[in-house]
């Protein structure tokens, strides 16, 4: 089980290789907002617990087992996303708010939250009402 640190930077090396088709140790440290040299042990470190295969110098590639949690980090990260745009979180604190909660979360509340958004998605006005309410609550306080 890796460990919140090693999520984000799965996550990271995930989304570089979807979008730019390799992850370099500049991109993910400037990415995570460290220094190369924490990334490069980190790096190592997952290449020793084998999510990553990395060459100093030549770059690193998911894993089997990398690219799985890669994955099913980067669909938890949208659906926290999408259920706090669902239930009305400004867009400015969404980012922020999913990284606080994202490696707290049991897979448990991941199913239900996904079948809440699901509940929204598929009836518009239960969204609807759900808003309204909101909107009432905001007026009260």
């Amino acid at each position: 089980m890796p460990t919140p640190s090693m999520e984000d930077y799965l996550e990271r090396i995930y989304r570089l290789i979807h979008e730019k088709g390799y992850a370099r140790v500049a991109d993910i440290a400037e990415g995570l907002e460290v220094h190369p040299s924490s990334a490069t042990k980190m790096i190592q470190k997952l290449d020793k617990d084998e999510y990553v295969v990395y060459e100093k110098y030549r770059g690193l590639i998911l894993t089997p087992k990398g690219k799985k949690v890669g994955k099913r980090l980067v669909e938890r990260h949208q659906l926290l996303e999408q259920f706090l745009e669902t239930i009305g979180v400004k867009q400015e604190n969404i980012y922020k708010d999913v990284e606080g909660i994202e490696h707290h979360l049991s897979s448990d509340s991941i199913l239900c939250i996904e079948s809440l958004v699901e509940y929204f998605r598929r009836d518009p006005s239960r969204l609807n009402e759900l808003r309204s309410l909101r909107e009432q609550m905001d007026m009260e306080s």
